[in-house]
C-alpha cells in the first residue's frame, strides 16, 4: 500500500526537518560585496562543518559524563560508553580529513580574502574551548593568548558564562580518575595489587643487577639504575604528586595504580570493556594532537611562520606551542607502557578476585566489581 502523498501527510519534509533553508543560508562570504572570492565559500563551509561536529562531540561527552557520577558505574553502561567514545574517535578522524580539503586552497587563494577575516580567528571557537574543558585540559597547562587568559577573546556574556560553567563541572578526566580509583584489586585488605606489583618489579630489577655484576657489564648496571629511578616515580607517592603539580602527570596516585592494573590484567573478562575504554581515550588524545599538528602545517603553508593570525594571535608560533604534552588530557595512559611487565611475571590473582573478574551470573559479585 502506498504511503500518503506530501500534500496530506502531517509529517515534516526532509528540508523542513533539517531546517535546510536556515542552514544553507548561513554561508555569507564577506568578499561578496567586492571581489566575490571563490575560495572564501569553501573556507566558511569547512569551518562551519567543524563547529557542527564539535557540537556533536560535546553532545556525546555530556551524555557520557553522568554515567560516571555515581559510586557505581553500571556494567550495562560500559558498552554504551565505549560506543559513544568510539563515535567521537570517528568524528575526530573525519575532522582531520577536512584539513586536506582546505589545503586544496593555495596561499595565493587565501590571500585574496584573508584581510576580510580580521579580527575573526579559530582561537575564538567557543565550542572547541568547551570541548577541551569537558575533556579535562587544565588552565595552568594552556598557552596564553598573547599575554592574556584565553577567555578574554570572548566578548559575549553568554559565551563567557558557558566557559565558566565548563570549568566548574567535573571534567571527563576527573570522572575517569574517580572510577579508576575504585578498580577491584587495589584494596589493601584484599588482593593489594600495588604491593604485589612493587615486589615483582623489585625482584626483576634485582635479578638484572645480579646478572650485570656477574657479567661485569657497566652498561647493564647503568640501565638497571635508570629503570629503578623511573619506577620510583610511581612507587613514591610524593614524587608522583610533584610530577602532577608540575603538569607531567594527570591522574592521582591511586587512579594510576588502577589504570596499570587494568592494562596488566586486561585478559580477564570484566576488564575487557574497561581496557577498551582507556584505549579509546588515548585515541581521542592522539587524534586531537594529530589534528592540531596538521592544522599547524596548514597554517604555515598558508601564511608562513612569521605572520600573526587573523585574530591577533601569534598564528603559527602559537599553534605550534599547543602540540606539547601539556595539552594531552590522558597523558598518563600513554606512559603506562613504561611500567608494563611480562604476563609471566604478573602476581597471580586470588581465587576471590579471579571470580570477580570472570564472567559470572552472580549479581552480588557484579555489583562488587562495579563499586
Amino acid at each position: 500500500m502506498a504511503g500518503p502523498s506530501n500534500s496530506d501527510s502531517k509529517g515534516l519534509l526532509y528540508g523542513e526537518y533539517l531546517k535546510l533553508d536556515q542552514l544553507l543560508s548561513c554561508q555569507d562570504p564577506v568578499s561578496r560585496d567586492n571581489e566575490n572570492v571563490h575560495d572564501e565559500h569553501l573556507f566558511i563551509i569547512t569551518h562551519q562543518a567543524y563547529e557542527l561536529w564539535f557540537k556533536q562531540i560535546l553532545v556525546e561527552l555530556d551524555s557520557i559524563r553522568p554515567l560516571f557520577d555515581g559510586e557505581v558505574v553500571e556494567e550495562a553502561n560500559m558498552l554504551l560508553i565505549t560506543q559513544r567514545l568510539n563515535r567521537i574517535v570517528l568524528i575526530l578522524k573525519l575532522l582531520d580529513d577536512q584539513v586536506a580539503i582546505l589545503e586544496t586552497m593555495t596561499p595565493l587563494d587565501f590571500l585574496e580574502f584573508r584581510n576580510y577575516l580580521a579580527p575573526a580567528s579559530g582561537f575564538q571557537s567557543l565550542q572547541f574551548r568547551l570541548l577541551e574543558n569537558t575533556l579535562g585540559v587544565k588552565n595552568e597547562h594552556r598557552v596564553n593568548y598573547g599575554r592574556d587568559h584565553y577567555v578574554t577573546v570572548f566578548k559575549d556574556p553568554v559565551a563567557i558564562q558557558r566557559v565558566k560553567e565548563s570549568h566548574e563541572k567535573s571534567s571527563l578526566l576527573l570522572l575517569i580518575q574517580g572510577w579508576l580509583e575504585r578498580t577491584p584489586g587495589l584494596e589493601k585488605d584484599g588482593f593489594n595489587f600495588w604491593e604485589k606489583y612493587k615486589e615483582v618489579v623489585t625482584s626483576m630489577l634485582n635479578r638484572m643487577q645480579e646478572r650485570a655484576v656477574q657479567d661485569n657489564d657497566p652498561s647493564l648496571l647503568e640501565t638497571v639504575a635508570r629503570k629503578r629511578d623511573v619506577f620510583e616515580t610511581i612507587f613514591d607517592a610524593t614524587i608522583h604528586a610533584e610530577l602532577v603539580r608540575r603538569g607531567e602527570r594527570r591522574l592521582s596516585h591511586k587512579a594510576l595504580q588502577g589504570a596499570l592494573m587494568i592494562y596488566l590484567y586486561r585478559d580477564n573478562p570484566r576488564f575487557h570493556q574497561a581496557f577498551h575504554m582507556l584505549h579509546l581515550l588515548q585515541d581521542i588524545d592522539s587524534l586531537i594532537t594529530k589534528w592540531r599538528y596538521n592544522h599547524v602545517l596548514m597554517v604555515q603553508r598558508m601564511i608562513g611562520s612569521s605572520l600573526a593570525g587573523t585574530g591577533g594571535s601569534s598564528g603559527y608560533q602559537y599553534l605550534r606551542s599547543t602540540l606539547s604534552d601539556r595539552y594531552k588530557v590522558f597523558l598518563d595512559l600513554f606512559n603506562l607502557a613504561t611500567f608494563i611487565i611480562p604476563r609471566s611475571c604478573l602476581p597471580p590473582l586470588t581465587p576471590s578476585l579471579a571470580r570477580t573478574l570472570s564472567v559470572t551470573e552472580n549479581v552480588d559479585e557484579i555489583k562488587k566489581f562495579l563499586s
